[in-house]
C-alpha cells in the first residue's frame, strides 16, 4: 500500500516536492549541528542571552527536521539519514570553532536568508502540485522565521 494512493496526490508532481524537501533536511541537519557548536562555544558579555537563544533554535530546527523527514515519507520519499550525505548535498556549511556572538549572529542570519530562499520554492512547487500540507507547513516556517530574523536584526544593532 502507497500513501499517495490516498492522499489524491500525483506521484510524479510530487517528486520535485520531494527532492526540494531532502535538500531542505540536509540543510536544516548542518543548520542543526551549527547551532549546537554555538550553544556550546559561546563566549563574552552576552553569553547568558545567546547560550539560551542557540538552545532553542537548536530545538526548533530539531523539530523541523523531524517534521521534514515525515513530509518526505507521506509522499512517497525515503528521507536522507546519514550525516555524510547530508554534508555532500546541503548548501548549508559546517562552521566550527565560532564562540564569538556577533559571528555566530551573522551566520545564523545568513543561513535563514538561504533556508527562507529555499523555502519559498518549494511552498511554490508544492503549490502547484495541489500539495496544500506543505504549502501550510512551510508558511507556518516562513511566519516564525520572518519574526525571528527582524528580532536577530534588531538584537545585532546594539
Amino acid at each position: 500500500m502507497k500513501t499517495l494512493d490516498y492522499l489524491q496526490l500525483n506521484a510524479s508532481a510530487t517528486d520535485n516536492v520531494v527532492k526540494s524537501l531532502q535538500q531542505l533536511l540536509a540543510d536544516f541537519q548542518v543548520y542543526y549541528t551549527n547551532l549546537r557548536g554555538f550553544h556550546w562555544n559561546i563566549q563574552g558579555p552576552d553569553f547568558f542571552v545567546l547560550h539560551s537563544k542557540f538552545e532553542d533554535l537548536y530545538n526548533d530546527a530539531a523539530d523541523k527536521i523531524d517534521e521534514i523527514a515525515e513530509r518526505i515519507l507521506t509522499l512517497g520519499g525515503v528521507p536522507a539519514n546519514k550525516f555524510s550525505d547530508y554534508l555532500k548535498i546541503s548548501k548549508i556549511k559546517e562552521v566550527g570553532e565560532v564562540n564569538c556572538g556577533s559571528e555566530a549572529l551573522k551566520n545564523i542570519l545568513d543561513s535563514y536568508k538561504y533556508l527562507i530562499g529555499e523555502e519559498r520554492t518549494i511552498l511554490s512547487l508544492a503549490s502547484e502540485a495541489g500539495d496544500e500540507v506543505t504549502v501550510a507547513l512551510l508558511s507556518d516556517y516562513l511566519k516564525e522565521q520572518e519574526k525571528l530574523v527582524w528580532m536577530l536584526c534588531a538584537y545585532s544593532t546594539k
